[in-house]
């Protein structure tokens, strides 16, 4: 792709500022769009069709050509940039240079267990941008059907979020939804069996196999507080991970890579003894 860099947008171009501006929830509400960086997340904005517009610099140009092929490829206009501009659009201290504009990509509830969902990740009140994308990518990589925020969480469209999820926001459907009354509701109208992480929990991980062949939505707490009593009741099962050295407890993302984890490999053996 032949882009003319002595023509390219400066920080203080129209297109570019409206762009910067989507590092805020407000503004992406009001444009209806979200910002990404970076070649993981640019790349799969363009294969699904997300990316509306990509921006880059010269030097990011020549890094990243294939992508750059596939946008023009697909129809998605491409803009050559200043590193001042990068600066302004990126929130790392080093940019990358290769950006892309995109159409929101959050799913209903109700889309997102469209179907029969077998394993759901369901993390509840979850406010570090890069937990939270670490889940989707973890999701992603475990075969998940879906992740749905719930409860006061943070925007799954902001841009360490979409970064921390390496492409993975593009590739599983990702729902949020405040009320998690509702959500549990939703969950049980598809026949998944709610099952709950907690340090003095009912059933020891090790001794789950049987609860974890069913269809499973799991519930992760929040980074400082987990889950509260209220929530651990509603649950269908509290589940530990057994900690066998001196650890006092396991991280946010640490608990669910475990658990979806052994829930995968279990459904995947049911599955094959089906079969």
């Amino acid at each position: 792709m032949n882009l003319d860099f002595a023509e390219a947008f400066t920080e203080r171009t129209p297109r570019v500022v409206n762009a910067a501006k989507l590092h805020r929830a407000a503004s992406r509400r009001k444009q209806n769009a979200f910002l990404v960086e970076g070649e993981n997340s640019v790349e799969a904005a363009i294969a699904t069709g997300a990316a509306r517009d990509v921006f880059v610099t010269e030097t990011a140009a020549d890094r990243f050509s294939e992508i750059l092929k596939t946008a023009g490829y697909m129809g998605v206009y491409t803009h050559p940039i200043t590193e001042k501009a990068a600066s302004s659009l990126s929130d790392t201290v080093t940019t990358t240079g290769l950006f892309a504009v995109c159409e929101p990509v959050l799913w209903t509830v109700g889309k997102a267990l469209q179907g029969n969902p077998e394993l759901v990740s369901v993390p509840v009140e979850t406010r570090e941008p890069g937990n939270a994308g670490t889940l989707i990518r973890l999701a992603d990589a475990m075969g998940a059907d879906s992740v749905i925020f719930t409860g006061d969480t943070v925007d799954p469209l902001g841009g360490k979020v979409a970064r921390s999820s390496a492409g993975s926001l593009f590739h599983v459907p990702v729902a949020r939804q405040a009320n998690i009354d509702d959500v549990l509701g939703q969950l049980r109208s598809k026949g998944l069996n709610i099952l709950a992480t907690a340090a003095d929990g009912d059933v020891d991980l090790d001794d789950a196999e049987e609860l974890l062949a069913q269809p499973t939505a799991w519930l992760f707490g929040n980074e400082a507080h987990g889950l509260g009593p209220e929530l651990l009741a509603k649950a269908d099962h509290r589940v530990r991970i057994p900690i066998r050295g001196r650890a006092e407890s396991l991280n946010l993302a640490t608990a669910a890579s475990i658990c979806l984890y052994e829930s995968a490999k279990v459904q995947a053996a049911a599955r094959d003894t089906r079969e």
